[in-house]
């Protein structure tokens, strides 16, 4: 039986560009689990999220979700959790304030329970009134007038201009140093750039090591795919680095294969269904 985990990234990899799993992803993705493969996700979307738009997927294995923060179960169980705690929240929630006189979206955990919540300052750009729009009535989001770190903090979410977030992005890390982790991206879907505060081991490539020690899996054999700069930190500590054809160049050159297919034409399934299933490929 073929000894590799697989681990994806979502957005603009195994997702096709509307945000849904194709129906030949699905069909393959399933067929290689029921073979007895390991297939999971890494993604900076939540477990909530993510059990909800795989719907129909079959997720066996633990996933990385939220950049990296926490390994979970579909079924809910948090196997692992990186969180920064109120102390360093407020604190880097204070020093972004007098930076750029705004608030971030505070991704947390409930206080005493292990629920989601997104809490979201009641003044916001317009940017932020775009992503929250996306939530469509979720009833885990929250707005509120003077926003504060929580007892388990995920991720703090800053959106803005390019300048405007590498600028803050630099405060921050002279500020916080090595107590901090930053990912700074471009946002595919509103047109903007995400600079992310997380715990210092919230990221997708800890969250690898301690997956494959869950798993009981050597890094040499872990297949990783991605798509852009949030998936670097993957390619730098997986066994194999698949790119699919749709990727940034910087990580296409840290890629051991390229995709001859992008994600709308579902890349990743094809490569699992050839290498697992024994299946060509058409182009």
């Amino acid at each position: 039986m073929n000894q590799w985990f697989y681990l994806t990234d979502l957005d603009y990899t195994l997702l096709r560009s509307d945000q849904s799993v194709g129906a030949y992803t699905r069909e393959v993705w399933n067929r290689c689990v029921e073979k007895g493969a390991k297939l999971s996700i890494a993604t900076a979307r939540s477990l909530t999220g993510v059990t909800k738009l795989l719907d129909g997927l079959k997720l066996k294995e633990p996933m990385i979700v939220l950049d990296g923060v926490m390994i979970a179960r579909s079924d809910g169980e948090i196997l692992h959790l990186s969180a920064i705690d109120r102390e360093l929240g407020d604190a880097i929630i204070e020093a972004a304030f007098k930076a750029t006189g705004s608030y971030p979206l505070l991704v947390a955990l409930r206080e005493n329970e292990d629920r989601e919540c997104f809490v979201y300052p009641k003044k916001r750009n317009p940017f932020q009134e775009a992503l929250i729009k996306t939530f469509h009535n979720d009833r885990r989001v929250m707005d509120v007038e003077d926003l504060r770190a929580y007892a388990r903090n995920l991720k703090l979410v800053y959106l803005g201009e390019e300048a405007d977030m590498r600028r803050l992005e630099d405060r921050l890390l002279e500020t916080f140093g090595d107590r901090i982790e930053t990912k700074l991206s471009e946002d595919p879907y509103i047109h903007c750039w995400f600079l992310t505060v997380l715990h210092p081991h919230g990221d997708k490539a800890h969250a690898l090591k301690r997956l494959e020690e869950l798993e009981g899996m050597d890094a040499a054999h872990t297949t990783v795919f991605g798509d852009s700069h949030n998936d670097l930190g993957l390619f730098e500590t997986a066994g194999r680095k698949i790119a699919v054809k749709n990727a940034i160049d910087e990580l296409k050159a840290k890629a051991d294969v390229v995709l001859p297919w992008s994600n709308d034409e579902e890349g990743v399934a094809k490569f699992l269904a050839g290498e697992i299933l024994n299946e060509k490929t058409m182009g």
